[in-house]
């Protein structure tokens, strides 16, 4: 085993070690003052197309309508800065069948319709895609549900190896809460990236291939085309694990 995914595989078990038992948030990192991201009032810190995106009971609230659909995926982008070693904490509720996402280490693809390309953490409506790591404009799904992989490119394709399994997808499904409140917790160091909801690991990708895995990039919040949905997010706290800010 070389020496990147063996320090990878120690600080999951150092990261696992910290979740608790049961439906509950990852520990924050010991020592350390979050950003918190959003006030609570207003989308100050943010900018997204202003019909689709609202401060609602005190959340991040992204909506679609009969009236008021989408020809792409679109984005709340946090404008004080990127990230790229770091722990996200932060509250989800989705409503409807639609899907949405955490944008982390990711690239504004085009300003006026803010979309964005780069690693998501997905969130969704139906039973199928939540908790998985999925490349926006990228390369896919690098982790599902319950799998642990391993990213490599050769001769310009993707290879995604699943090393360990977390669970059944099913399994792990119990643990989200339907059209309620969830802690969602991104970890990202170096080319490790770890998705828990609720306490849960959900998947955990060693990113290797060199040359598209990405290491900075900007945060940003997905309302996705489809069917009239919503998704709200609280209580978003943001702790660096790097120098940079």
């Amino acid at each position: 085993m070389n020496r990147i995914v063996l320090t990878a595989l120690v600080a999951l078990t150092a990261l696992v070690a910290r979740s608790q038992a049961g439906d509950t948030l990852i520990e924050a990192p010991k020592g350390s003052t979050p950003r918190v991201l959003f006030n609570g009032r207003n989308l100050e810190g943010w900018a997204g197309l202003p019909h689709h995106w609202k401060v609602q009971e005190g959340a991040i609230t992204g909506y679609t309508t009969k009236f008021a659909s989408l020809k792409n995926n679109t984005f709340l982008v946090w404008t004080n800065g990127t990230v790229g070693d770091f722990e996200l904490h932060l509250k989800y509720k989705i409503t409807g069948s639609g899907n949405s996402g955490i944008q982390y280490r990711s690239e504004l693809k085009d300003p006026a319709e803010f979309i964005v390309g780069g690693y998501q953490a997905d969130i969704d409506g139906s039973p199928r895609y939540t908790g998985i790591l999925y490349e926006e404009r990228g390369r896919g799904i690098l982790a599902e549900r319950g799998q642990q992989t391993l990213v490599k490119g050769a001769d310009g394709k993707t290879q995604v190896k699943v090393t360990v399994s977390l669970g059944k997808p099913e399994d792990l499904q119990k643990f989200i809460r339907s059209e309620d409140w969830n802690d969602y917790v991104i970890v990202a160091k170096g080319n490790n990236v770890m998705h828990f909801i609720n306490g849960h690991l959900m998947s955990n990708c060693i990113d290797l291939d060199a040359a598209k895995a990405p290491t900075r990039g900007i945060l940003a919040l997905q309302i996705h085309v489809g069917p009239p949905m919503e998704v709200q997010f609280k209580d978003i706290r943001l702790y660096p694990l790097d120098a940079k800010r």
